[in-house]
């Protein structure tokens, strides 16, 4: 019964994540010499718990910035723009960066003629439609900003 309460509730996925975290705290081993984070893995990162931050995948985020050695803090987005030379608009800015990456790089590289399209998954698909309609962007159904 409190397993289905707490399934009703959403409540046990997030329980199960926690103690996976908890568990994955208990085991880091501390005394083992971690490498020196570089400048582009940083970045990576940092766009990863970003996207992970926004879908409210915390505990997730937690395991990546306790495993990777990510400073705790969130590197500031307007930094990242002008390291990846992203311009951002308005509505850009409501999503994570790795959302424009993805949006960038289909438009810039969208086949010339339909025939020779590549089949996508639904999220693909949808960018790529509103790229040739010129719509308003993708609706994210993660988090907010």
């Amino acid at each position: 019964v409190i397993k289905e309460t707490l399934e009703n509730r959403g409540s046990l996925g997030q329980i199960k994540a926690r103690i996976r975290a908890e568990v994955f705290s208990a085991l880091d081993d501390q005394s083992e010499v971690k490498p020196p984070l570089s400048n582009e893995n940083m970045i990576i990162n940092e766009l990863i718990r970003e996207y992970l931050d926004f879908n409210k995948y915390k505990y997730s985020s937690s395991v990546l910035v306790a495993e990777s050695g990510q400073p705790k803090s969130p590197l500031d987005r307007d930094f990242l723009t002008k390291e990846l030379n992203i311009k951002e608009d308005y509505r850009s800015k409501s999503v994570p960066l790795l959302y424009s990456i993805i949006s960038n790089h289909l438009r810039e590289n969208r086949p010339s003629s339909p025939s020779r399209q590549r089949p996508h998954g639904a999220f693909l698909q949808q960018l790529e439609s509103e790229l040739d309609n010129e719509q308003e962007p993708f609706v994210v159904m993660g988090g907010k900003r």
